[in-house]
Parts: structure tokens; C-alpha cells; sequence
């Protein structure tokens, strides 16, 4: 049977408690990302992280024609054509809780 790595089980307690909070969270090669905890479980760490990418100019992401994304520009889908709603201004990022060194909460102004 798998046992939990006991820094699994630390960044497990972290993480519940720290839920639905803006965090910046470091992994164990340097890298840094900031974003909100949307869920855990016993092995991941799902974080909304902000869409840097995101552009709000009322139709559509792009300035200068459709975008191709999910949906791939059709109507509905919130990409690339104008009155069809908008973007997601949050990507969804899953990380290993064994791959977390580090997690601070991060105020939201």
C-alpha cells in the first residue's frame, strides 16, 4: 500500500486550510506561481491562476481578428467573435503537493 509522504501531509493541511484563499505557492525547482486554491486532495493542488493573456475590450479576446482557443473561434464559446461572451480570466493549474516546498497567502489588492 502507498503511504502519503509526510511533506504531502503537511502541504495537504496547508493547503485545506488555506482553501479559496489568493496564495503564492513554490514548488521544489524555484518556480513561483501565484493564484487562488480551488481544491486538494490527497496527492494535487488545483489552483486558479490568472490569465495573464486576458484582454477585456467588451467583443471578443483580440484585437485584430478572431482568436483561436477551445471552441476554436465558434460562436458560443466565448472566443473570437463579438457578443458571444468572454474569455475565462483564470486557467486551471493541478501541481503535485510533493512538488510544494513553500505557501504563503497573498493579500488580494
Amino acid at each position: 500500500m502507498n503511504q502519503p509522504h509526510p511533506k504531502s501531509n503537511h502541504m495537504y493541511d496547508l493547503c485545506k486550510k488555506h482553501m479559496h484563499t489568493y496564495v503564492l505557492a513554490e514548488t521544489v525547482d524555484g518556480n513561483k506561481v501565484d493564484g487562488i486554491i480551488t481544491g486538494v486532495d490527497e496527492q494535487y493542488v488545483y489552483l486558479a491562476v490568472p490569465n495573464t493573456g486576458y484582454q477585456f475590450e467588451g467583443h471578443g479576446v483580440s484585437r485584430g481578428g478572431p482568436a483561436y482557443g477551445p471552441g476554436f473561434g465558434y460562436p458560443g464559446y466565448g472566443y473570437g467573435y463579438p457578443g458571444y461572451g468572454h474569455p475565462s480570466r483564470f486557467n486551471r493549474l493541478v501541481l503535485p503537493l510533493t512538488a510544494l516546498v513553500g505557501l504563503s497567502a497573498l493579500p488580494w489588492y
